[in-house]
Order: C-alpha cells, then sequence, then structure tokens
C-alpha cells in the first residue's frame, strides 16, 4: 500500500475541500484527485461522498480514517527507528568482559554511555579474555573489555585504556609482610600463577616478570580467576603477582599486598577495548569513542 495515498487519505479527511487538502499538500489537486480514486479501487471501498457542496466521509472511510492514522504514525516510527539505528543511538551492543574490568571501568563507561544513548541496549558476556577475543573477531561480540597483554594472533583493533602492574600478595602474618621486596628475591617461595590455557596474558606476564628476575616461580598451584589466586594466598598454599587494580576492591582480613621494588621493570598488564573496525556498527563506534574518552 502507498503511504503517500494514505497520507492525502488522512489529509483530505481532515478538510474536507480538495483544494485546502491539495494545498496543504503541496500538490495540485488533479493528482490528489486521482490518488484518492486508486486509493478508492485499492481498498474496494468509497471513502468519500463528493457532492456540489464538497465532499464529506462515508461510514467505511470514518472507519478507516482511524486506522491510516495509526498506520502513518507507525510508519514514521519506523522510520525515526531507522535513523536512530543508522546514528548508532538505537540497537543491541553486545559486549565482552573480563571479570576483573568490574573493579572500576565497567562500572564508569557503562552508565556514562546509557545516559548518553539510552535506546541503546546492552547485552553483557562474561569471559576470558582470549576468548572474548576469538568471538569479537568472529562477530559474535560487537566490543572486548579485555585483560593485557593479548598472546594470539589476531584481526581486531585493539586500544589500551588502562595500565596496571603487579603487586606481591601473601597471607597475613607472612615472613615477607611488612618488608621491602624485589622479584629476584621470592625465588624459593612457592607460586601460585595463572592458568596458560585460560589466562594466558597473566601467566605470560608473571612467568616473563620472574625470568627476568633471574628465575622460574616454583609452581604450587594453578587457577583460572584472580579472586581464586587471592583466595589459595588466603589458604596459605602460596605467594602470586597479582594487578595491583585488586588492591581497590580485594580487601581481605587474611591478605596483604606488598609494592614491588623492581615493580617498574615488570611486564605491564591492563585493560584493553577490541573491536573490529572494519565492520563496526556505529554504536560500537560511540561506545569506543567514550572510552578513549575517559581513559586514554
Amino acid at each position: 500500500m502507498d503511504l503517500r495515498r494514505l497520507r492525502h487519505f488522512v489529509v483530505l479527511a481532515e478538510t474536507l475541500n480538495f483544494h485546502k487538502a491539495a494545498e496543504k499538500l503541496h500538490i495540485a489537486q488533479p493528482p490528489l484527485s486521482v490518488s484518492i480514486q486508486k486509493l478508492e479501487a485499492e481498498l474496494g471501498v468509497r471513502l468519500f461522498e463528493r457532492t456540489s457542496k464538497g465532499v464529506s466521509l462515508t461510514p467505511e472511510g470514518m472507519q478507516i480514517r482511524a486506522d491510516a492514522i495509526r498506520l502513518l504514525y507507525f510508519a514514521e516510527q519506523l522510520k525515526h527507528t531507522a535513523d536512530e539505528i543508522k546514528e548508532g543511538t538505537r540497537g543491541v551492543l553486545h559486549i565482552g568482559f573480563v571479570g576483573s574490568v568490574t573493579q572500576g571501568l565497567l562500572q564508569s563507561l557503562v552508565p556514562s554511555f546509557k545516559q548518553k544513548y539510552e535506546n541503546v541496549e546492552l547485552s553483557f558476556t562474561e569471559g576470558i579474555s582470549s576468548r572474548i577475543v576469538q568471538d569479537v573477531e568472529a562477530g559474535k561480540l560487537d566490543v572486548g573489555l579485555i585483560r593485557t597483554p593479548v598472546l594470539d594472533n589476531t584481526a581486531v583493533d585493539m586500544i589500551q585504556l588502562e595500565k596496571d602492574g603487579f603487586v606481591l600478595a601473601v597471607p597475613k602474618g607472612h615472613e615477607l609482610e611488612g618488608h621491602a621486596v624485589c622479584l629476584k628475591e621470592l625465588a624459593e617461595y612457592p607460586f601460585i600463577v595463572y592458568s596458560p590455557d585460560h589466562a594466558r596474558g597473566l601467566h605470560y606476564a608473571v612467568m616473563s616478570a620472574c625470568q627476568e628476575a633471574g628465575f622460574l616461580p616454583r609452581i604450587t598451584q594453578i587457577a583460572i580467576q584472580v579472586d581464586t589466586v587471592l583466595a589459595l594466598v588466603e589458604s596459605g598454599v602460596g605467594i602470586a603477582l597479582v594487578p595491583s587494580v585488586v588492591m581497590k576492591t580485594k580487601i581481605k582480613k587474611h591478605l596483604s599486598y606488598l609494592q614491588l621494588s623492581d615493580e617498574s621493570e615488570i611486564t605491564r598488564i591492563g585493560f584493553a577495548l577490541v573491536y573490529k573496525k572494519n565492520t563496526a556498527s556505529v554504536a560500537t563506534i560511540k561506545f569506543r569513542d567514550l572510552a578513549i574518552s575517559q581513559y586514554s
């Protein structure tokens, strides 16, 4: 159905005068008459009674007028929605994130984005960095908030948002507690390290830092999540290098964090945003730009 003809019908139904309706529609009167005739033929009913005094709506025209107004309204809403999607102010943005970004970064970005683009629905998926990168590359996710470094070869684009360093986590009462520590002094202590399969970036960063200090850590336990590492340290299983960001939110009664005197020489870690520039939606670009404005 031609929405233009419906619009002609609604305007004529309001004015009940071909001349006034034509002026309001910015068309000549003959094309308006033809448009109404074609709509009546398409619908199979007469919409107007034509008399020497003018025109009036038929009973059928009165009933159809309400539906025509609704149809034109929804058509306008559809166009508005399409424009918002095109402009990146409506739609769904699929975001993958590692648990560590919930210690501040996620809480900063999400409210700011929702305030500016309230009609964009945000869908969240938690995972490990390597899987998030894979899903962004495959188009299953629009944006990823991950830990760095990333060791996999990938076609995604990456923007570093926050840099971080390591601190040493030890159980309360440990002999190192209260001392300034450098990494090379830790060679004989049992270490809890991150899984090389599920937390490759952190595993690589810890192993590289220890190697640069002249030793390989004596590994007593492997874990996937930072929270698990901290729980194992609290339990006395060993000591661990953990991202310093945990000091903001992971205050534990039976745990102490020690600064490393040679921390500046340790392989850097942090958080990054990943996306695919060549296929990114407008909403993805807006989220990226917001992250850059807040963190870069």
